[in-house]
């Protein structure tokens, strides 16, 4: 929680440094920091015909223990209950072995957007990933005797987006959007990263590592999407559809699970230059089709029916925008998300923690 502790006094700090009211670069009309919605939620507005955005979030994702639909696992009730899909296969154990403990995802994420019109907005987006996942390793073909742990990491640049955002609406009416959005997601992104990792029966070699630690999805993904929102006085609100659908297989014989989400936010501004929001975010995530032949491993990553589940969360954010000085046209945003309900396709890690802070700047 340090990174949500040093980024709120950043907020802070910079809020004592502004007026009460913003401006962007739009001809001077007033804009308010809810004119953008949470920082979490991508592809939410448009931008006016030849306004540029450029924007940079870091995002943190935190798993600790693991689940099976609604209930917790320990490591000892895996390996003696849940049975290795590769079983009967060379020096593979009946049971699972090897079980991750936690994983820690972050991502730079870099954008830009530009108004094509008054009604069509063009994104782009790409990230630089970083994940590192801990194991316990447990001895023999059988038992709960731990030999030891191991980490395993892989970072790199991810899949890149392009889109568009579309209005459905005429634009006539201030601080309302009504967008469908339409992107593509190229598959720019390792799926081969390898590392070392530590067996059942003490050796060390560097196969590749399963489908969580890979850093892109290898297949072309559709993402569409459907965003409303609007404001009334101090508050705002405003909803998103979204999925994420798989065009084909990849080149290793697999393709992730299809991803659809429901959010709904809604934002208070004491002052035109800071909002404040709550957002529920419910996601339900297929399974992964088909397989890789060169993920093969007693250990529940490994298998592409522990992938996926259905998961509620509820996110607290702010948002701060600048008017005036080299503070002028610039966004900072943080948003925090805990787990409200969580079913997962398991055994696999849940998801404990989201962090994404956020700047954005218009002009």
């Amino acid at each position: 929680m340090k990174y949500c502790t040093l980024t709120a006094a950043a907020l802070l700090c910079v809020a004592h440094t502004l007026p009460g009211y913003a401006h962007e670069g739009d001809g001077g009309k007033i804009t308010y920091a809810s004119d953008h919605g949470p920082i979490g939620v991508m592809a939410e507005h448009r931008h006016k015909q030849g306004e540029w955005m450029t924007s940079y979030r870091y995002g943190r994702m935190e798993m600790v223990g693991n689940r099976d639909g609604e209930h917790r696992l320990t490591p000892e009730e895996i390996v003696t209950s849940v049975p290795n899909p590769f079983a009967g296969a060379s020096m593979m154990p009946p049971t699972l072995r090897v079980v991750p403990t936690n994983m820690v995802m972050q991502m730079h994420m870099g954008g830009v957007m530009y108004g094509l019109t008054d009604r069509v907005t063009l994104t782009a987006m790409g990230a630089y990933v970083i994940k590192k996942m801990d194991h316990i390793t447990f001895q023999g073909p059988a038992g709960t005797s731990r030999l030891g742990g191991f980490t395993t990491e892989a970072s790199g640049f991810g899949d890149i987006t392009v889109g568009a955002i579309i209005g459905l609406d005429d634009g006539s009416k201030n601080h309302q959007q009504i967008n469908f959005g339409l992107a593509l997601s190229l598959p720019t992104g390792s799926i081969t990263e390898i590392d070392q990792i530590l067996t059942p029966m003490g050796t060390t070699p560097s196969p590749r590592l399963p489908y969580p630690m890979q850093l892109g999805s290898g297949t072309f993904d559709l993402k569409p999407s459907f965003t409303a929102r609007t404001r009334k006085g101090k508050v705002s609100i405003g909803g998103q559809a979204s999925a994420i659908v798989r065009l084909e297989q990849n080149d290793q014989g697999y393709s992730l699970g299809d991803v659809y989400e429901a959010t709904a936010w809604v934002a208070y501004e004491p002052q035109p230059w800071i909002s404040m929001s709550g957002r529920l975010r419910g996601a339900s995530v297929g399974r992964i089709e088909g397989n890789d032949a060169l993920i093969r491993a007693p250990v529940q990553t490994a298998d592409p029916d522990n992938q996926g589940g259905d998961t509620i969360e509820a996110l607290f954010g702010v948002n701060v925008v600048g008017s005036s000085g080299v503070l002028k046209g610039h966004r900072l945003a943080i948003e925090v998300g805990l787990p409200v309900y969580r079913r997962l396709n398991g055994p696999q890690l849940e998801t404990d923690l989201k962090l994404t802070v956020g700047w954005q700047k218009a002009f």
